[in-house]
């Protein structure tokens, strides 16, 4: 497949894509991402890396406008609040919630990670055992993730590779997207318990992240610091 790779073309529409992406804050609610599309952004999430291949995450789609409507109070960051707007949640095609699995799941030894070694990634049970003795040795030695809220923030780290993904994936189609971090923790818990039948002890909300296409062009440019800034060579 590589040799038939135009290099220099698709780096120009790798950085093309970067360039075009910003974080939408509000889209045209008239239009919406074609299934097929989508389904192609759901993928690339789907194929992201993650630690140890764990998948620590899952994805919540929100469609309902009732739904969305729940999280309003508190999601003052894709609620319009801060700029007299419908924000993302009254405007987005797609809005989405990445939950991180919690350490009842994680925790190197658990039923959940001893069926996903085995069954989703198809070890042999010797390899299955070595696998789990890297993987508790990597959490209680080499990481220190020994609490819950620690290993909760690791599972959270791989949902934004994921989230990265899909947000370039988007871009590469033309479709805009925004990540975001601004609600209320304890209080989108509670909905996430209450509305949407999700057991907080077993995920947390990481980070929500919204699609469409933007209504207008960016409130502000593009700024980044200086490749030299960013990255020391040794």
């Amino acid at each position: 497949m590589s040799a038939s790779i135009d290099a220099p073309q698709v780096q120009s529409q790798i950085l093309e894509a970067f360039e075009f992406r910003h974080a939408t804050k509000v889209f045209d609610p008239a239009r919406k991402i074609p299934d097929a599309q989508f389904e192609t952004i759901l993928q690339a999430i789907r194929l992201s890396p993650s630690s140890f291949g764990a998948e620590p995450w899952q994805l919540l789609i929100v469609q309902d406008p009732a739904k969305r409507e729940v999280l309003k109070p508190f999601t003052w960051g894709a609620n319009g609040a801060t700029n007299g707007t419908a924000g993302q949640l009254g405007t987005a095609s797609h809005f989405g919630i990445f939950l991180a699995h919690t350490g009842a799941t994680m925790k190197a030894g658990s039923d959940y990670l001893a069926r996903h070694i085995r069954e989703v990634k198809g070890f042999s049970e010797n390899i299955a055992q070595g696998f789990e003795g890297i993987l508790a040795k990597f959490q209680e030695h080499d990481f220190k993730l020994e609490t819950d809220r620690q290993i909760t923030d690791w599972s959270a780290r791989q949902a934004y590779i994921a989230l990265g993904n899909a947000m370039t994936v988007a871009a590469m189609l033309g479709i805009d997207s925004c990540p975001i971090e601004g609600f209320e923790i304890d209080k989108t818990e509670a909905a996430l318990r209450e509305h949407f039948d999700v057991d907080t002890s077993v995920y947390k909300p990481a980070v929500m992240v919204a699609f469409g296409y933007r209504a207008g062009p960016p409130m502000f440019p593009k700024t980044r610091r200086t490749m030299d800034q960013i990255v020391r060579w040794v």
